[in-house]
């Protein structure tokens, strides 16, 4: 994955707000399950249907997020994921044009952005002005 003398200068996950409505509709369908279970017969079988759905959302949306990299090495910014089928963007550091971070209120007040450097845009950085002057400094 990496070029001869290439080196990793930073790696980092995206920012754990990308959990939040995945994790909350998680508990509304283990709530709406916990319910249901609770109920006369056949009604429990949609409510343990519910809950196990309910799992399932938490754990994709954990499993996406820890398997989802922000890369900067020497030369190249990298976003990779994926766990079977492994995809990467990178953009080449040397042709990095303008570095740009979006943030909206929420992103100020938790610490995230989106990264736009060139044609790459990375949403939910963690951090996004310390990787914002990684690039531009290493990019210089």
């Amino acid at each position: 994955m990496l070029a001869p003398g290439e080196r990793i200068c930073l790696e980092t996950r995206r920012h754990g707000v990308v959990l939040a409505r995945p994790l909350a509709e998680a508990v509304l369908l283990a709530g709406l399950g916990g319910f249901l279970v609770s109920r006369p017969w056949p009604v429990p079988l949609l409510g343990a249907f519910a809950a196990v759905v309910g799992a399932t959302v938490a754990l994709r949306a954990v499993w996406r997020w820890e398997r989802t990299r922000i890369l900067v090495t020497t030369q190249r910014l990298l976003l990779v994921d994926g766990t079977l089928r492994r995809r990467s963007a990178a953009l080449r550091l040397d042709r990095v044009g303008t570095i740009e971070v979006e943030q909206n209120v929420a992103g100020r007040l938790l610490g995230y952005g989106t990264l736009v450097a060139g044609e790459l845009e990375i949403p939910y950085v963690a951090e996004p002005r310390r990787v914002y002057g990684l690039v531009a400094r290493l990019g210089a």
